[in-house]
């Protein structure tokens, strides 16, 4: 095409001259808007935060640091000690908690934040094979998955508000529902605790649902678990949940799974740096977790001596769930269900074999120190599932395995509610508390990130009125929350 002689006389050397001075000008007001946006981002990035209070508990060591003060730069720790100590930098945002007593942030070990699980009535559960707990979870399961990803983002922000501020979901969350809500977390688009997601269960086809329509008998469980059918099958299930981006592996033990299939599971996830968790109930389904060399053992109610000596020696993390211990059942089916008088005294008694497996050994240990202490081969004072892991050396951590509908409660409070019950069965406040923090970073493989307030890690920080280890149900009465160096609740007044 020939180019019009007016637009060619415009390209004279002196035209091109002024186009470029023009442009140049430009280019240098855009380079200074740049650096301009680029210093106020790094200035945010860098916000200056002085958390004090009248105490810290140090869960490692147990210590409390008096007239405590946390400097925060971002979203990390960068100094803890005594306000003595550490100055105030210029331009620092300072949260003077008083009197409170400041711990790390909780961690959930054990959690379903996509369940919702209400009770059936009595004459629901007596009609129907899969008893209590699956018709709720086929109801999840036939749900729209946004319906309950919206559902885990309500009970992530009930969490984070009771003062939990990493968890690890195990489950029961669809395909990707964990993930999904992980990562929209992440993005700082809703709130919500840090969460150790794992996508489906992995499982063989005789767990948890059984007698299921033939004809929908797949897909309905493909929206849930990945099944387990030999060791081949067992490593394509880790790497379709690899596949989806989890960060552990979750099984389910029962009978039916072999040594075989469960240690190609573990080998496939340690390929890719994941861990395994392993719900293992009986004895059977614990040894096959032991053997195949899990990283975690979930429940464990019917746990030997021998198989918890096994578990220490192997380095194997005990995940207590107390969910069931005490009234907890109870105070549910009295807010949900019309009880009949022979369903209450089922109840009354489901209860108390409870507190036999968990027991509260303080009045047996009162009469024994009456009558001169105790000894060590008194095996009554060991016959605790608490009692006895404590006595083994084994490394445990606790979680709450919520999943149900409490009445009364929001999901975050009736979780945190689970945790003193661990002191009511004889564990120290010290231990619990380490179980919910320290240990329990630990056994996700996440201590250099969270499980302390200490330099380098995130300024996870919650805050209690009182003294959580002369009174562990402090723990239930959270009144600061702090995740990342942003305050999400604060009640304690200003000082």
């Amino acid at each position: 095409m020939q180019i019009p002689l007016r637009r060619s006389l415009e390209s004279t050397p002196e035209r091109l001259l002024n186009r470029a001075g023009k442009h140049t000008t430009l280019l240098l007001l855009l380079a200074a808007a740049l650096a301009s946006t680029t210093q106020l981002a790094a200035q945010a990035a860098a916000s200056v935060t002085l958390v004090k209070a009248s105490r810290l508990l140090d869960p490692h060591s147990g210590h409390v640091l008096s007239s405590a003060a946390v400097l925060i730069e971002g979203d990390k720790i960068k100094e803890v000690g005594s306000s003595s100590q550490i100055g105030v930098p210029a331009g620092a945002k300072i949260i003077d908690l008083g009197t409170a007593t400041m711990l790390p942030g909780l961690i959930d070990g054990h959690t379903h934040l996509l369940l919702d699980v209400v009770l059936p009535t009595e004459a629901e559960r007596a009609r129907r094979y899969n008893g209590t707990f699956v018709p709720d979870l086929l109801l999840a399961i036939v749900e729209s998955p946004s319906k309950r990803v919206l559902l885990g983002a309500q009970h992530a922000r009930e969490y984070l508000d009771s003062g939990i501020t990493t968890v690890r979901n195990l489950g029961h969350s669809g395909i990707d529902g964990d993930t999904e809500l992980r990562d929209a977390i992440n993005a700082g688009r809703i709130p919500g605790p840090r969460i150790v997601a794992c996508g489906r269960k992995l499982i063989t086809r005789s767990s948890y649902v059984q007698s299921l329509n033939p004809a929908l008998t797949d897909a309905i469980l493909q929206q849930e678990f990945l099944l387990i059918d030999g060791a081949d099958g067992a490593r394509q299930a880790v790497r379709q949940n690899e596949f989806q981006g989890v960060d552990v592996i979750k099984v389910t033990a029962d009978v039916n799974l072999t040594v075989a299939e469960l240690a190609a599971v573990v080998e496939e996830a340690h390929r890719a740096g994941l861990k395994v968790a392993v719900h293992a109930v009986d004895k059977t389904s614990i040894q096959t977790a032991i053997d195949a060399g899990a990283d975690s053992i979930e429940h464990g109610n019917e746990i030997t001596e021998e198989q918890l000596k096994q578990m220490r020696n192997k380095g194997i993390f005990f995940d207590f769930t107390p969910t069931s211990y005490g009234d907890f059942f109870t105070r549910i089916f009295q807010g949900t269900t019309a009880e009949s008088l022979t369903l209450r005294a089922a109840r009354l008694e489901a209860d108390e074999r409870e507190r036999q497996r968990y027991t509260d050994l303080a009045q047996r240990v009162r009469e024994a120190e009456f009558h001169g202490g105790f000894e060590a081969s008194d095996n009554q004072l060991y016959d605790s599932l608490v009692r006895r892991v404590l006595k083994s050396g084994v490394k445990f951590a606790a979680g709450t395995d919520m999943c149900w509908h409490y009445p009364g409660k929001t999901c975050g409070q009736a979780s945190t509610s689970r945790f003193p019950t661990l002191h009511e069965a004889g564990m120290p406040s010290l231990d619990v508390i380490r179980a919910i923090t320290a240990t329990a970073a630990e056994m996700l493989g996440w201590q250099d990130r969270v499980g302390a307030i200490e330099r380098g890690k995130f300024a996870d920080i919650v805050a209690v009125s009182g003294d959580p280890i002369a009174d562990i149900s402090e723990l239930e009465r959270v009144r600061f929350v702090m995740k990342g160096g942003q305050v999400v609740r604060n009640e304690l007044l200003p000082h």
